[in-house]
């Protein structure tokens, strides 16, 4: 296997677009060397730090947030387990509340979320004249908040 990996190599192996592979490379999530065509090569382990961003961003993590987790990994070195493992560590909770997000969006897809449209049968009795508006803007029961009385 080569040492060095074009881009297209890596948007192959990682299924991520070339483009995307780019923007990360701007937003300094990712680095490449340049050949001496100008075309960039990549190393063997961006394919760890590219699935790191697409699972980051899968559990709800902005690019600054991702960013600011990469930076903590060693410069110096290909990042082991160990590293990946004490970075990722912290993201239980995260996971859980978008568990429970999926799960409320799940069981709220038939019924009233309180968002105010007062179109759906239940809608009358879960949320009569829209006093879920009370609660805050947005479809209030999908976040979490119980219908009062």
């Amino acid at each position: 296997m080569a040492a060095q990996l074009t881009i297209g190599e890596v948007s192959r192996r990682s299924g991520v677009a070339s483009s995307a592979l780019r923007f990360y490379e701007e937003r300094g999530l990712i680095s490449s060397d340049r050949a001496g065509s100008g075309h960039r090569r990549f190393s063997r382990p961006v394919l760890r730090r590219i699935a790191f961003i697409v699972f980051a961003q899968r559990i709800g993590l902005s690019l600054g947030e991702i960013g600011a987790e990469l930076a903590k990994l060693p410069p110096d070195r290909a990042p082991n387990r160990r590293d990946w493992s004490r970075l990722s560590s912290s993201w239980t909770a995260r996971i859980d509340q978008r568990i429970a997000e999926l799960e409320r969006l799940k069981l709220g897809l038939t019924g009233c979320i309180g968002c105010g449209c007062l179109s759906l049968e239940r809608c009358k009795l879960a949320n009569p004249d829209d006093r879920a508006a009370r609660l805050g803007p947005g479809p209030r029961y999908w976040v979490g908040d119980r219908p009062p009385g």
